[in-house]
């Protein structure tokens, strides 16, 4: 994967970019980062599914049950 990296030189008004290919420490830690929010996902839909079954199987809206825990 290519990496930009924007400089800008405060005395001078000058900015630099280049694009360099990633490090194996910095592909790590992106795919770790896209490992971490693929399972973070999947964990939120998992648990929006089984709320909304609970839901449906007690036969409340959202909004009643916010008004039952309240």
């Amino acid at each position: 994967m290519k990496i930009t990296e924007k400089e800008f030189n405060i005395q001078t008004g000058e900015e630099t970019i280049t694009e360099r290919e990633e490090t194996s420490a910095e592909k790590k830690y992106r795919e770790k980062a896209e490992t971490d929010y693929a399972t973070a996902q999947a964990k939120a839909e998992a648990n929006a599914t089984a709320k909304a079954a609970l839901l449906n199987k007690l036969g409340i809206t959202a909004e009643e049950a916010v008004l039952l825990l309240s």
